[in-house]
């Protein structure tokens, strides 16, 4: 499988965080389709099947990335 540059996994991590607050926010069509472009995008990046997996495989690929954050997958 392919990986994704950690620096693209930063940067769709960030604005799918952003457009979530925006979505809680607003509610707006076009925020809610580009949430899911981008979970869509996590998803094939890190190979899972919702963004909520994706989202945490993507983080554990960051520099910096430590044990700790294991919890996250056995929760």
């Amino acid at each position: 499988m392919l990986m994704a540059h950690p620096a693209v996994l930063r940067e769709l991590i960030e604005e799918y965080e952003a457009l979530e607050l925006l979505h809680a926010r607003q509610g707006k069509a076009e925020v809610r389709r580009r949430m899911d472009d981008i979970a869509y995008i996590l998803c094939v990046a890190t190979g899972t099947r919702d963004v909520d997996a994706a989202l945490i495989a993507a983080r554990h690929r960051l520099p910096g990335a430590g044990v700790k954050d294991d919890s996250l997958l056995t929760g």
